[in-house]
């Protein structure tokens, strides 16, 4: 009796399905395009499923559009339910929707700060929360997360996107190693600034999502403004089939920067992170104080 595929097997052999959130533009349509051209099938959501036309003329079946905001958890959960129903598994996940809110902390409304939260955290919450139950049941799958530089540094201006993406690298280095024993792989995507419109390195100070000015943060917003752009731009394209290796590799990486430019600065601010607890060692010492030598057993 001949020996049965496993679903890694067949996933290679019938070619993987997807479910990519935030998929009408950007990044997350060239992953989609990218999956569909070499034969994968997709289930692609967006708040309007009118930007898919295209897709559904020209791959069919293999493409599934979803209307969904994955700020309404019941139409995630419902989502992921009709995309495993129709393709009947779920290979990847990729967790792509969101935007980002730029303003001083100053300037931040308390909606503002509410609304980057439910789109870039619990959004990418209920996503997973969704989909896990199938992954853990085939024994297999991959949780792939658009994060960013910026969940990796801190610029001025861009408090509440930061918060959001160090919160998204927490979550997902978390998931990954509460799911490991389920054969289940997470990877984090970090990228730079990428050529998403119109070929041009997207303004993080320019894009619809801006808190109310504080005139005194003109000189600050200035001198940001005078520096964006300066490095290159990515291409979409090249993105989306680096993904495809990286769901494709039998070990993927947890992280991975996209794009060029940033790994210097992240290896300097990493530095001086160690750096400043180095230095601070007496402090450290001094503030855990004397109560394991009295005896006593604290709490950490």
């Amino acid at each position: 009796m001949s020996k049965q595929p496993t679903t890694n097997e067949r996933s290679y052999i019938m070619g993987k399905v997807w479910f990519i959130t935030g998929s009408s533009r950007g990044l997350g349509r060239n992953f989609v395009e990218a999956a569909l051209s070499r034969g994968d099938k997709v289930a692609a959501t967006a708040r309007s499923t009118a930007s898919f036309d295209d897709l559904v003329a020209g791959y069919g079946d293999a493409v599934l559009p979803l209307e969904m905001d994955v700020t309404d958890k019941a139409a995630v959960f419902d989502s992921v339910q009709r995309a495993r129903e129709h393709f009947g598994r779920l290979d990847v996940i990729v967790n792509n929707a969101g935007y980002a809110q730029v303003g001083a902390i100053e300037e931040l409304s308390e909606r503002e700060l509410r609304d980057q939260f439910e789109t870039n955290v619990f959004g990418a919450v209920w996503v997973i929360q969704a989909a896990l139950p199938y992954l853990r049941e085939q024994g297999s799958g991959h949780f792939v997360q658009l994060s960013s530089v910026a969940g990796l540094i801190a610029m001025p201006l861009g408090g509440a996107y930061h918060i959001s993406k160090w919160s998204a690298e927490a979550l997902n280095e978390t998931l990954a190693r509460e799911v490991a024993d389920f054969g289940i792989k997470v990877t984090l995507i970090e990228p730079a600034g990428f050529a998403t419109r119109k070929g041009k390195n997207p303004n993080p100070l320019d894009n619809g999502h801006m808190a109310q000015l504080n005139p005194a943060y003109d000189g600050l917003r200035q001198r940001l403004g005078q520096m964006t752009g300066s490095k290159p731009a990515g291409d979409p394209v090249a993105a989306a089939q680096t993904l495809l290796k990286i769901v494709d590799s039998d070990e993927p990486p947890l992280r991975v920067l996209f794009g060029q430019g940033f790994h210097q600065m992240i290896e300097q601010v990493y530095a001086d992170r160690l750096k400043t607890w180095a230095d601070g060692q007496d402090l450290s010492t001094e503030a855990h104080g004397n109560l394991d030598q009295a005896g006593a057993n604290p709490q950490a």
